[in-house]
């Protein structure tokens, strides 16, 4: 597992589920600004108009993404978190969602 890969690992998410993921930042850097997410399918293909809507947020040490739903069945995603660390550095994390019927 990478270090910049969420301890969480991958995720598995059903094709009817709507699911908000929350992420961490303690262990990269605290206070995250300027959050954004990226989903892409397992070709490489950015999907995020496709499966998000709403809004992404930071509280704290914790980023709350968007709603990820309408995920097409057996088929993986990357979900990558991008954000600025407190002390102005720029960070980026990920992980899998499998989806399954």
């Amino acid at each position: 597992m990478s270090v910049r890969e969420v301890v969480e690992g991958r995720q598995a998410q059903g094709e009817d589920e709507k699911i908000t993921y929350t992420i961490t930042t303690t262990n990269w850097a605290s206070s995250p600004t300027s959050p954004a997410m990226v989903v892409k399918n397992k070709k490489g293909t950015d999907v995020s108009t496709t499966v998000t809507s709403g809004t992404i947020s930071a509280t704290g040490d914790v980023i709350t993404l968007k709603p990820i739903n309408a995920l097409v069945s057996d088929e993986s995603y990357k979900v990558e978190v991008q954000f600025t660390g407190g002390s102005g550095t720029p960070w980026e994390c990920f992980f899998w969602i499998d989806c399954e019927e």
